[in-house]
């Protein structure tokens, strides 16, 4: 075993034996990863945010429910996350689905589109032109690839990380990224100098 991964099952066994401050360091360890895999499933900050703070309340609840044989202590972590984003995801659209009325036209642009004018300011819009690009070519892939993809480049898991989270085997992962970058570059081919024509 790895020693980064002796030293997190030393740190959980540590929030197991309720040790003053383990909590923290386990935190301290882990919230950014999981931090960056919540918002680029949930997009929405403040629900990524809520994601987070519920899977670290569920170690400190329940730290005794990590199994060494099915993975890693950052991969059972990351498969809660994984978890509790998705089922956010679902639960905020079923919500807005009763009860935010639709926009008018006027009204589509958020404040964050909103960008001010002045030196930089046509650098960020590209930024968010390519950004806008990229999420909606990564929406409009298959559930599965996406969330492969998601686990993999923005999660910072290895390829067999995925296929224990995912549950499925190590070459269907493969074949899954690999179809999911081919079908993506497809999609945004040429999409940054049409954004930039655009502009």
């Amino acid at each position: 075993m790895p020693d980064d991964a002796v030293a997190d099952a030393t740190l959980l066994r540590a929030v197991t034996d309720r040790e003053p401050r383990a909590l923290e360091r386990f935190y301290d360890r882990f919230s950014r990863r999981a931090y960056s895999l919540a918002r680029r499933i949930c997009v929405d900050e403040s629900l990524a945010e809520d994601v987070v703070q519920e899977v670290f309340l569920q170690v400190w609840r329940h730290p005794e429910r990590f199994d060494a044989a099915r993975g890693s202590v950052a991969t059972w972590l990351m498969t809660m996350v994984h978890h509790r984003a998705v089922d956010a995801v679902r639960r905020e659209a079923t919500r807005r689905k009763y009860t935010v009325p639709p926009a008018d036209d006027a009204d589509d642009w958020s404040a964050q589109d909103r960008l001010p004018a002045g030196p930089g300011a046509d650098e960020a819009a590209l930024e968010r032109v390519v950004a806008g690009h990229v999420r909606d070519a990564l929406d409009k892939l298959p559930t599965e690839q996406r969330e492969a993809l998601t686990l993999a480049y923005f999660g910072g898991f290895t390829q067999r990380e995925v296929a224990s989270i995912a549950g499925v085997p190590l070459g269907t992962v493969k074949s899954r990224m690999f179809t999911a970058v081919r079908t993506l570059r497809g999609m945004l081919e040429g999409q940054v100098e049409r954004g930039e024509g655009s502009s």
